[in-house]
């Protein structure tokens, strides 16, 4: 069976990716130490040693040291089932909501952020499908492709953080979403045919969305100012917005208006060259036809 990430059999415990701390993000690193050691003076009061505790709990020894020692991030079942053995009503299991966040590379928790915050969100991609719209096989393969290639625990941490920022489109209300992406992308197999397939079929569902617009940038159309690479803009309810494009201002992000009116042009024009929204999402069900 598996334990909190850990599949444990006749021979002993296995990590599985994804669940390591990672040394050089500091706020993840304080937030499982802080827990860790909340947790060990809990079983501690409790009378309990590390063995006793985790088969009380069903898990190894060596986890609940691991975790107590600040080395592994804990699920929630792990705290769920701590916060009832030594009852702590509510306590540890409370920790989840940080605990959570710290699986997820930082770069990708302050982009979550914005993205949260956000009533109106316009990317343009010309070499990949958006991380928004991937599935996680998708996504995966893309990690997984990477050169010089990333350890199985990255890959896991970066495909759940990759899927913890869709919760964009459960939020209420609903953001403005807007989406353009080159064709090439489109047509290439990523994971094989089947993979693809549900790559596909995921854009035809957003596609779908009352809040969406998805568009397609034919392959064979006329230069635009996204041949420079992506564009991201995010506006927020105060009337402030944010922006960046690998083409200008050396893709640093920029908030300044004068710097803004020129990505707003660029993804106007951007969009005004791609195909209508229902036009794509036809273009899209005749790649899933050719299957």
């Amino acid at each position: 069976m598996s334990v909190d990430g850990e599949a444990v059999g006749p021979d002993g415990e296995v990590d599985e990716p994804g669940w390591e701390v990672d040394p050089d993000d500091e706020w993840g690193v304080a937030v499982i130490t802080m827990v860790g050691r909340q947790l060990k003076l809990l079983r501690e009061a409790a009378g309990l040693r590390a063995a006793e505790f985790g088969a009380l709990v069903g898990y190894g020894e060596d986890l609940v040291y691991k975790v107590e020692a600040g080395k592994r991030i804990p699920r929630r079942e792990y705290l769920v089932d701590a916060d009832r053995v030594l009852n702590a009503n509510g306590v540890i299991e409370a920790t989840w909501e940080d605990v959570k966040k710290v699986r997820y590379p930082k770069r990708v928790r302050e982009l979550g952020k914005l993205e949260a915050k956000a009533v109106e969100i316009g990317v343009y991609e010309s070499q990949s499908i958006n991380g928004l719209l991937q599935t996680p096989e998708h996504a995966r393969a893309l990690f997984q492709a990477a050169q010089p290639p990333y350890s199985p625990d990255d890959v896991e941490r970066m495909v759940a953080a990759r899927l913890a920022r869709q919760s964009v489109f459960e939020r209420d209300p609903s953001p403005s979403l807007h989406f353009v992406l080159e064709e090439a992308p489109l047509c290439r197999r990523v994971g094989g045919t089947m993979m693809w397939r549900q790559q596909l079929e995921r854009l035809l569902e957003v596609g779908r969305l009352r809040n969406v617009t998805l568009q397609v940038m034919p392959t064979n159309s006329d230069p635009h100012p996204g041949l420079d690479g992506r564009i991201e803009l995010l506006k927020f309810p105060d009337g402030t917005a944010v922006g960046r494009a690998d083409g200008v201002f050396n893709g640093r992000p920029v908030s300044e208006p004068k710097h803004l009116r020129i990505l707003e042009l660029q993804y106007g024009t951007i969009r005004a060259e791609a195909l209508p929204p229902r036009e794509s999402l036809a273009f899209i069900e005749q790649l899933l036809g050719e299957t």
